[in-house]
Order: C-alpha cells, then structure tokens, then sequence
C-alpha cells in the first residue's frame, strides 16, 4: 500500500522486456468499478475473494512482471501461488513513508480511518512476517528511488534466477 510496487514493476517489467499486470488493475478492469466500490459493496472480503481468483490466473502465465495488492499476503494461498510460480520481492517501506505517499490518495478503502498512520502500523506489523514468508527477496524500499531498486532488482535476479 504505497510501497511503490507498480512503478517499480512496471519499470521493471519494461527493462526486462516482459509484460506488467498490477493485479489491483486487472481486478478494476474485470469489474469496471473502483475498488473503493468495490469494497462498498462486497466488503473486504468481496474484494479478497476476488484478489484470490485474479492472482490464481496471473500466477498461470510465465514471463511476466506482477504488482499485487498490499493484503495479497494475506491469503495463504495467494502466498504459495505467489512463491512457487515466480521470484518473489517485498519492497519493505516504513509506515510512516508509507503515510506521506498515501495520505492523500483517497482509493485506499483500508485507510478511511480517524488515524491513517496507526492503521499503517498495524497493517506492516501483520503483514511484514507474511511478506517475508512469501518472499524470496527482501528490499528495504525507504532508502531508494524506483530506479535505483529496478537496478539492485536486475543485478539480483541475473545472480539469483539466471545462474
């Protein structure tokens, strides 16, 4: 949630020369409403249910650069899905960062709270273990602009994933 998965992936994805799916994206193409209606409607977990099937599907294709939503991990299944079918990276962000890169973005139905920046607290401390379970890279995001993550991602993966 403002880690800055799609820009970093949709960079990534271009350097690569792979396709990019933001799985928040899909979810709103396939629908033809916000998530915020979606959420109106359905609740969170409407929109979960959904998430599950759309990563399901993406985790099916091959050769391709993925941005999920920040509660993906929450879902057991989308972790292992997520873990055995690709290169997993969990761009590590402070809440408080976090907060100054959200806190105007009013399409973000888990931060229509009194306190934003508690909310963010409590989100990262449940969902920085499940992150880390799923993932296969960890990157502290706070000290880096995208280009420079989209450069360590790439020397990562050709040492990682190309050997």
């Amino acid at each position: 949630m403002g880690a800055g998965k799609t820009t970093v992936g949709r960079q990534l994805a271009r350097r690569l020369g792979r396709p990019f799916y933001d799985s928040d994206h899909e979810i709103v193409e396939r629908t033809g409403v916000p998530i915020p209606t979606i959420f109106e409607i359905e609740g969170e977990e409407g929109f979960r249910r959904r998430e599950a099937q759309t990563i399901a599907e993406l985790c099916e294709q091959s050769n391709v650069v993925m941005a999920t939503g920040g509660g993906v991990v929450l879902n057991p299944e989308n972790r292992r899905c997520l873990h055995d079918s690709g290169w997993v990276v969990y761009l590590n962000v402070p809440p408080a960062m976090l907060y100054e890169r959200t806190k105007h973005d009013r399409n973000r139905p888990l931060l229509r709270v009194p306190d934003p920046l508690a909310r963010l607290e409590e989100l990262h401390t449940l969902r920085d273990p499940l992150y880390r379970d799923a993932a296969h890279l960890v990157v502290e995001g706070s000290h880096l602009v995208a280009a420079g993550i989209v450069q360590h991602l790439l020397r990562e993966y050709t040492r990682l994933c190309k050997t």
